[in-house]
């Protein structure tokens, strides 16, 4: 099958691509650094050259690798979180969720291209109603006042596009690996990322490995609808940060009450850490297939930290 992944270099990217060049298949995968091909070379791929928010670009690219199927990668993620100033922080991001997007699906209709797979988000849910697990049916709000929010309306926007024409939305937990979390893990260290509140707010997480795994499968098998790509334990922040201290060789972190946490890091912090809902995957299990390399973050963050 030729795959064409838009993204390539991002942290899924690097995992994704030897996975799928490992199973046979004929990979294209974007960069927007010239100097980044060679490393796309190495992991089986023949690199391109592409910006995301640039309709040309993309309809070319993809144009010129006629692929069977479209992954969608691009993000624009990096440095420190900043979850105060999050729709900063995502400003790019949240474009290539929307207006990148389109730009890949518009070349996906022009050059007859049957399916696409995109990735979506499963870290952690503001719905407080109902339990503190949610499935793919459950709607999906990442914090109070979400219908104004910028990030949460491109989210929407990748999994309604895709959905439209008949693609799969992965909503990937939070990810750790090789180069996914070494600014989280670098704040742990110097003991500025803090427990908030009593910590009760639950996340989902994933290790890189499993979550480009869960993209094979989506790819192989054609698949359609909203699937929860995370692993099998749900995480309270009150577990999972002190663990993660641990495993990095920090101190436990301090804890802030939420007053404080607010004016430091904002309401989304607050909100995630002392409300936040975390996510099932057992339809990803039932309906792809998918086994994990690491079922629960606690194996993974020591593995990774190691």
């Amino acid at each position: 099958m030729r795959v064409f992944v838009a993204g390539g270099t991002g942290v899924i990217g690097r995992r994704l691509v030897p996975q799928l060049v490992a199973r046979g298949h004929q990979v294209t995968a974007t960069t927007t650094d010239p100097a980044k091909q060679g490393g796309l070379r190495e992991l089986g791929a023949d690199p391109v050259v592409m910006d995301g928010l640039d309709a040309v670009s993309v309809g070319e690219a993809v144009a010129g690798a006629r692929p069977d199927v479209i992954v969608h990668e691009m993000t624009a993620i990096s440095g420190t979180p900043d979850l105060k100033h999050i729709d900063r922080w995502f400003a790019t991001t949240n474009r290539l969720r929307t207006e990148g997007t389109d730009h890949l699906l518009a070349a996906a209709e022009a050059t007859g291209v049957p399916h696409v797979v995109a990735q979506s988000y499963a870290n952690w849910n503001g719905i407080r109603e109902g339990g503190w697990v949610k499935t793919e049916e459950d709607p999906l709000d990442l914090h109070e006042g979400t219908a104004a929010n910028p990030g949460m309306r491109a989210i929407r926007h990748v999994e309604e596009s895709v959905l439209a024409v008949g693609g799969a939305a992965l909503r990937y937990g939070g990810l750790y690996g090789p180069g996914a979390t070494d600014d989280q893990v670098e704040l742990v260290r110097k003991r500025q990322f803090p427990l908030v509140g009593g910590g009760g707010g639950y996340a989902s997480w994933v290790h890189l490995d499993d979550a480009a795994s869960a993209t094979v499968l989506a790819v192989e098998q054609k698949a359609s609808g909203v699937f929860n790509i995370v692993d099998d334990e749900p995480a309270p922040a009150s577990e999972w940060l002190p663990y993660l201290a641990a495993c990095a060789g920090a101190k436990p972190p301090m804890r802030v009450p939420k007053w404080v946490a607010r004016l430091l890091a904002g309401e989304v912090a607050v909100s995630m850490m002392t409300e936040g809902r975390a996510f099932s995957n057992a339809k990803a299990k039932r309906e792809l297939g998918w086994t994990l390399r690491y079922p629960s973050w606690r194996q993974g963050f020591a593995e990774d930290l190691a």
